[in-house]
Order: structure tokens, then C-alpha cells, then sequence
């Protein structure tokens, strides 16, 4: 199978994500990417240039929708062209008049495909690179016209305030958790709606359960137990910007390292399916791999197809990390003897996980 099995059945010739809405710390610390050659499921190239970033010996960002391999490559290309306060503009983590400017300055070094790609979407540019994509376009409607039946902008803005653990409780209990935000979130986050504004109503295929209720629960640990003052994912989906907290990949510290492992090489984009990659690199090894959640559109006959395949081309103690929203997907109890399952440290880390969407987070350890 050199295609994957969603392929078959979702468009993906426009920008689902613009960001990735998965916790890049967590798969740092998960990884453990120093020295390691990873496979990095590319989406719009953040969690790849972070594991880049955390001094990953090489990092092979895969990516079988061209609009999103589009995302990746003005993101490289703007690592090694702008400095970070210009990139966070572009980006559109802060405001900024002169993003056309800077796309130019990107655009003489990309590769044909993602400058045809960007020159066709010039608003996009305007606006901020990484507002662009459906699922951005649906926190837009959100925060924009959904929001404020629930609370108004002082409020919200009053929930990024930083306060200790007990504080956040007492205000999302007797503050923010009102009967209408219990409403409008059990509309906007139901499998319907997310599906027409937000994925895709394929990708619901093997969800099991309702998925509002579920986000809700973990929106409430976002809120309440985490600290909403210290979460970029939040920051913008309420307010359509970064604020002082951003994600690894954009942090200043690392825009440095990033840049320099793109100077040496270290860093590559392939525009397929990750078993379409597999098939045409059988000598490739890889020491490390984010999986995204892209088990979530697999069956599970697949899903332990995939595996196993990762497996033959992992070097031995490699490491897998995935997310699970809402269709539960791990190593089958067929493959004891291949992975092992690191429940406790996955659970550990799933504790602290900004991007609160998920419903696990997943730790296999190749054995052979």
C-alpha cells in the first residue's frame, strides 16, 4: 500500500492546518530527538522544525497533501531568510503591515510548487501564513461569532490572566463554565460541524463516542488544571494571535538552532504518503517518528499494517509518538514482541498537553 488509506477518501488539495495543533513539547521530550534520525509527519511544518530544533541528527518531514508541503516550505525558507521578529510577523503570531514584503524576501529560495502555490493566495500571505487553513478558519468563527454568546472579549482576555492552581479553578467554575458555554460548545465541537467547518467528515470515520463531549473535558483541563496565561494553542484560539508563550518552534531560542540544521542539510521535505516514502527508501532506518494522529483515519487492520512497516525500518530502541482524538488506535497485542508500549511516561507527558484536543497520547519502543 503506497497510498494511505484517508487518501482514498478526503480532498487534500487545500490548507487543513497552518498550524500544527499538537504539542511539540511533548514529543521532544518523548523522542528524545538528539543524535536521531526522525520521520515527522509534516502537516504545516512546526512539530518537524522542533524536533530539528532539539538537535535531531536529521529530520524527513513527509507530507502527501501539496498545499500543506506548500506551508512547510515557506516556513524553511523563512528560517533562513528573515530574522525571528520578522518571521513571527509573517507567521502572524504578531502583528505586522508589511507580510507581502517578507514573503518576497522568502519566496527567490523556495521551490516552484510553493511559490506558485503562494503567489495564487496573496490574502493568505497578508493576513498571516499561519491563520490560513480550514481548521484556523473555523477557531476564527469561533472566537468571532460563537464566543461572545458566552462571554464577552474583557472576560476572555481575564481567562489568559495568570493566576495559581486554585484561582483557575474557582474561575472557570463560577466564571467561565456557564450554562450558555456548556451549550454553544456542545453545537460548535459536534462531529457535524467540526466535520463541515473544521476537518473533514472523513476524518470521524472510526470515532467512537461523542466528540464534544469529549473536548469539552479536555478543554476544562486545559482551562483549569493547566495555566491558560502560558498556552500559545489557547492564545489563539481565543484571541487569533500568540501571546507571550509561543509554540517551540517559533520560541526565540530555537530559531537559531532551526536555522542552522536547514544550512547543513539536516532537514527535508517529501510530498507523499508516509507509505509511499517506506516503499521507495526500503534501506532508510529512522530512530524517531511523530505520527501526528494519523492513525485516527485508519482502520485498525491498517493501523498495524503501517506499524509493522515502521518497525522494519526502525533501528533498534526507535520511538513512536501519536496522538489519539477520538478513535482509539495503539500497537495490537499481535505486535508484543516488536513494540513496547511506555504507558506511564505517554500518560505523564499527556498531563501537561497544551493542545488540548486529544484524548492520549501514545509511547511505542521498537524492541528488535
Amino acid at each position: 500500500m503506497s497510498k494511505s488509506e484517508i487518501q482514498h477518501r478526503a480532498d487534500f488539495s487545500k490548507v487543513r492546518y497552518a498550524q500544527c495543533w499538537e504539542d511539540s513539547l511533548l514529543l521532544v521530550q518523548a523522542l528524545q530527538p538528539a543524535g536521531r534520525h526522525c520521520l515527522s509527519i509534516g502537516s504545516a511544518g512546526d512539530n518537524s522544525f522542533s524536533l530539528l530544533a532539539a538537535g535531531a541528527a536529521s529530520v524527513t518531514a513527509v507530507e502527501m497533501n501539496p498545499a500543506q508541503v506548500a506551508c512547510i516550505e515557506l516556513r524553511k525558507a523563512a528560517y533562513l531568510r528573515l530574522d525571528h521578529a520578522t518571521f513571527l510577523e509573517l507567521h502572524g503570531s504578531r502583528p505586522s503591515s508589511r507580510r507581502p514584503t517578507l514573503y518576497a524576501e522568502c519566496r527567490a529560495i523556495m521551490p516552484e510548487e510553493a511559490r506558485t502555490f503562494w503567489d495564487a493566495n496573496p490574502e493568505d500571505v497578508a493576513s498571516g501564513i499561519g491563520g490560513c487553513g480550514k481548521f484556523e478558519n473555523y477557531f476564527r468563527l469561533f472566537r468571532s461569532r460563537v464566543l461572545p454568546l458566552a462571554h464577552p472579549r474583557k472576560r476572555v482576555l481575564s481567562l489568559l490572566e495568570p493566576r495559581s492552581h486554585d484561582e483557575r479553578r474557582r474561575f472557570y467554575d463560577k466564571v467561565w463554565n456557564n450554562r450558555r458555554w456548556r451549550a454553544i460548545f456542545q453545537v460548535f465541537f459536534s462531529r457535524a460541524l467540526m466535520g463541515a467547518l473544521g476537518r473533514d467528515p472523513e476524518f470521524f470515520k472510526y470515532v467512537e463516542g461523542s466528540v464534544a463531549e469529549r473536548i469539552l473535558s479536555r478543554t476544562e483541563h486545559a482551562l483549569a488544571a493547566l495555566d491558560p496565561s502560558a498556552n500559545p494553542y489557547l492564545h489563539w484560539i481565543l484571541t487569533g494571535t500568540h501571546g507571550e508563550t509561543l509554540p517551540h518552534a517559533l520560541e526565540e531560542a530555537n530559531f537559531e538552532p532551526i536555522r542552522k540544521g536547514l544550512q547543513e542539510g539536516r532537514f527535508r521535505v517529501i510530498g507523499s504518503p508516509i507509505e509511499a516514502l517506506l516503499e521507495a527508501e526500503p534501506d532508510k532506518r529512522f530512530d524517531a517518528y511523530n505520527l501526528s494522529d494519523i492513525f485516527e483515519y485508519m482502520s485498525e487492520e491498517n493501523t498495524e499494517a503501517l506499524l509493522r512497516r515502521l518497525v522494519a525500518a526502525s533501528n533498534p530502541g526507535a520511538r513512536l509518538a501519536y496522538w489519539n482524538m477520538l478513535a482509539p488506535r495503539s500497537r495490537p497485542e499481535s505486535m508484543a514482541k516488536l513494540l513496547q508500549p511506555r504507558a506511564s511516561e505517554a500518560a505523564s507527558l499527556f498531563h501537561e498537553d497544551r493542545a488540548f484536543f486529544y484524548s492520549r497520547f501514545v509511547v511505542e519502543e521498537v524492541l528488535r
